[in-house]
């Protein structure tokens, strides 16, 4: 029986190890083997632009553009001619990098050339007349690196998060990411769970020969406790690092005619939505990408929420509702001329009406009541409303706004701010959050494993192996340590051609 058993168990891991290798030689030749070259800078008239070949041709391409070969990693100016017809496209600085020290880890070089786009199409239209050189696709250079071992696979979502980031928040949690301190977390965690799995081999295949010490599987149970709790720790982050990444889902919601799409317009600082007396006139959902205190934002603002026989504003009214639902944060917008007049009363109504706005979405930290057309009530009216609801700690912190006056647009905004960093926390403290849905789908594959091995622990031993060995599958997946072939098409698709 011991017998049958190692044998099960190794001609899985040699299968595995064979189907890994294999995939891993396919997709390391080919067009890997090419020199290729793209416009690695932005696109549009530029004072500079770089444009970057890589591959075991470089050296050719540098000495067939500029016949003078420069010190490596030093910026030189030269001439650069057309291979070909030997006229002047341009004078740059030319940079050479050798590999394997270089971004892709191949031979590579850059040309610094002035941005028009007659010179930029003249020296790519050169490159490509030398042979073995061919254009980039798209996300080619880091792949490359890649595949070279000088990028894991967070750290390219990183950079691509980096390359796309339009916040201060998003561009420092991209910074962290692609400096590697999301993927050594789970690199840690892996490595500690590949000992885990040694362990347990050894004891499958030594212990009956009372070669491995008393107490070592109590020793293993324990680490792998450990590592389930320091996952379900990462994995219970809210979804920060994904909010900051793709933006926080923020509605405006309320009534007809309570000044929705006004407070659009003033957050926005444009026309952005029709603000009309007729109640009704929003029809369809409104968005507009923002940056609120370095937070990334997508506002939209929603029909107001009533019963009616139109059919169209009905349809909006569901949508309105399904955007509340989907919302990160609710800016429920209330007319003040609407509250009971009796300042006791103040406080039930608001309870009542935010429980219409918000219906199905209980926690009070995603509502902010915005009290709006501060303007057309007095100031004793509206001090006996603050002096209610502060007293009321069932209603969450409101804003005092007037559209009309833009009074209370300050206070609104802090308070929007303060909001915004508990949604998407601080990038910079603490250890780094998740930032892609893929990341959580294979930590949340990986605890279900590990909660295999301790099904299966004192049932059959092979069985528990098998479920760490499927954890460590998991965590590779992230970092492109294991298994990475079916999902890089996805993730380098998003690059723009020269990056």
């Amino acid at each position: 029986m011991h017998f049958i058993r190692c044998w099960r168990r190794s001609a899985t891991v040699i299968t595995s190890i064979r189907s890994f290798t294999v995939k891993r030689l396919l997709c390391s030749v080919g067009p890997e083997d090419d020199t290729v070259f793209a416009m690695s800078s932005g696109q549009g008239r530029c004072g500079v632009a770089v444009v970057r070949v890589s591959g075991p041709a470089s050296a050719l391409a540098v000495h067939s553009l500029t016949r003078r070969f420069p010190a490596a990693r030093t910026a030189s100016l030269r001439s650069i001619i057309h291979p070909q017809t030997q006229e002047l496209l341009d004078r740059g600085l030319v940079l050479w990098f050798p590999g394997p020290h270089s971004f892709t880890g191949e031979d590579s070089a850059e040309f610094h050339i002035h941005g028009g786009p007659a010179v930029i199409n003249g020296v790519l239209q050169a490159l490509g007349t030398i042979p073995g050189l061919r254009p980039a696709e798209a996300g080619e250079f880091t792949r490359r690196a890649f595949f070279a071992g000088k990028l894991d696979l967070t750290e390219v979502e990183g950079l691509g998060d980096l390359i796309h980031a339009e916040t201060e928040a998003q561009r420092r949690q991209a910074l962290r990411q692609m400096a590697g301190d999301l993927g050594r977390i789970y690199q840690d965690w892996s490595d500690r769970l590949k000992r885990c799995l040694a362990h347990v081999e050894a004891f499958i295949d030594f212990s009956e020969d009372e070669l491995i010490e008393d107490g070592i599987l109590n020793n293993l149970d324990a680490g792998v406790c450990q590592l389930q709790t320091e996952m379900g720790n990462h994995l219970s982050d809210q979804r920060r690092g994904e909010r900051l990444r793709s933006g926080v889902q923020v509605v405006i919601a309320g009534s007809t005619n309570a000044g929705k799409s006004s407070l659009l317009n003033m957050l926005t600082q444009r026309p952005s939505a029709i603000v009309s007396p007729t109640a009704g006139t929003t029809r369809d959902v409104v968005e507009v990408p923002l940056d609120i205190g370095g937070y990334p934002v997508l506002l939209s603002d929603t029909a107001g929420l009533r019963d009616t026989t139109d059919s169209v504003e009905q349809e909006g009214v569901r949508r309105a509702r399904q955007r509340v639902e989907q919302a990160d944060l609710t800016l429920a917008v209330v007319d003040l001329t609407q509250l009971p007049s009796e300042p006791l009363m103040v406080s039930v109504f608001l309870r009542g009406h935010l429980r219409s706005i918000l219906e199905q979405t209980s926690d009070r930290q995603q509502c902010i009541p915005i009290l709006n057309k501060s303007d057309l009530i007095s100031t004793e009216q509206k001090h006996s409303i603050r002096a209610v609801l502060e007293k009321d700690g069932d209603v969450a912190r409101f804003c005092f706004l007037s559209c009309h006056t833009r009074d209370g647009l300050e206070e609104l905004l802090t308070v929007l701010q303060d909001r915004l960093k508990t949604l998407c926390g601080n990038p910079l403290a603490g250890s780094p959050s998740l930032t892609q849905t893929r990341h959580r789908t294979h930590l949340q594959t990986c605890t279900e494993a590990l909660h295999q091995y301790h099904h299966y622990r004192d049932v059959d031993l092979v069985l528990a192996a098998e479920g760490l060995r499927l954890g460590l599958s998991s965590l590779g997946r992230i970092t492109g340590r294991i298994g990475a072939e079916e999902i890089l098409d996805v993730i380098f698709k998003d690059f723009c051609i020269g990056k």
